[in-house]
């Protein structure tokens, strides 16, 4: 027994695993956030025409695998799981329901071109002439509350999925998105930080 226990303990030791940034995973996850503080319809994004395959009824035969192919398969699955990017837990909904209530009053700002989306996945005043005397204070207190969710969303992501490192990865992500997914006319930094309109 402890023989079996040693080769398992040598062959999980040889195991490479190998945890990825999922750049494909962590875009559509982005959109599928970024969409919905927007207000579009993540489920109208889906190409049009295209079906979906139904469920097959039949189901594999349940094969016995040894242990010793149990256990390796068990330590390789934070690599496999990798591809995926989960962006369903309760604080992460919370944020993103912040963020989709505060749209509305951030959008006349992005339209008007007082407020832009800076390279580091954040929003920042661009214009301050653009805004009234009156709503500055209010303007300014929408991108405080703005930047402070995207920040700690982005490192809920990267906690949610077990990889704290991948925070200035998703951070990247997003910040490309939020400028790939806004309307034409919205202004946005490029990577030198100079301003460009959409």
């Amino acid at each position: 027994m402890s023989s079996m226990l040693g080769m398992l303990l040598f062959l999980a030791a040889c195991v490479t695993i190998n945890v990825y940034f999922p750049n494909a995973e962590a875009a559509k996850a982005a959109d599928e956030i970024i969409r919905g503080v927007y207000g579009e319809d993540p489920a109208s994004t889906t190409a049009p025409g295209k079906a979906t395959q139904p469920e097959s009824r039949l189901q594999p035969p349940v094969v016995d695998k040894p242990l010793w192919v149990s256990v390796l398969e068990g330590l390789a699955t934070p690599a496999q799981a990798a591809g995926d990017i989960n962006i369903q837990t309760p604080a992460i909904s919370t944020l993103r329901k912040s963020m989709e209530a505060r749209f509305p009053k951030l959008k006349p700002f992005y339209v008007n071109g007082s407020v832009g989306m800076t390279q580091d996945g954040l929003i920042k005043m661009r214009d301050l002439n653009a805004v009234a005397l009156r709503d500055r204070k209010v303007v300014n207190t929408l991108i405080a509350a703005e930047n402070r969710d995207r920040n700690a969303l982005y490192r809920e992501i990267a906690r949610a999925n077990g990889q704290p490192e991948w925070e200035a990865d998703i951070r990247k992500t997003f910040a490309a998105r939020w400028i790939g997914n806004a309307p034409a006319g919205w202004w946005y930094q490029d990577k030198d930080g100079s301003w460009k309109k959409k």
